[in-house]
């Protein structure tokens, strides 16, 4: 069950977990599978059960493609396991320097929207995630979500 995205700073008030990682994200669509093979490494040193990991890898994915797709740079991922709720879960933050200017939508557009392959990302994160959210300030935005450790 997901929780709808909220607009809090509330991915920053987890107190630091033993296991934190923090690592760039180039602003180019080939860093997503680079990163997506690092976060593997180290889901498997943490011991992440492997549907979690698995779970994870797209939520990465998802989230990293929007911070390089829709974001100004620099972006950074965080993996970490806090408690939440009493239990540990596998948080994934995504950070960006907030979104890119919008241009104005043209009426010769020769696509629907609804034939568009891209604006999914959020509820593909919202289906993987126990909660999810976003957290906004004046110079960067961040992108979240906690993803249970099943076992």
């Amino acid at each position: 069950m997901s929780v709808p995205a909220t607009s809090t700073s509330d991915a920053h008030m987890t107190p630091p977990s033993r296991h934190e990682h923090v690592c760039a994200v180039p602003h180019i669509l080939e860093a997503v599978s680079a990163v997506r093979r690092r976060a593997r490494a180290l889901l498997t040193q943490w011991r992440v059960p492997t549907p979690t990991a698995d779970d994870a890898l797209l939520v990465i994915s998802e989230l990293t493609t929007n911070a390089i797709v829709h974001a100004l740079p620099p972006a950074s991922l965080r993996l970490s396991l806090p408690e939440v709720g009493g239990s540990r879960a596998l948080r994934v933050e995504v950070t960006d320097a907030g979104p890119v200017p919008r241009r104005r939508p043209s009426h010769d557009d020769p696509q629907p929207s609804e034939h568009k392959e891209n604006g999914r990302g959020t509820d593909i994160v919202a289906a993987l995630s126990a909660r999810h959210g976003m957290s906004s300030h004046p110079e960067r935005t961040t992108r979240w979500a906690d993803l249970h450790m099943g076992t």
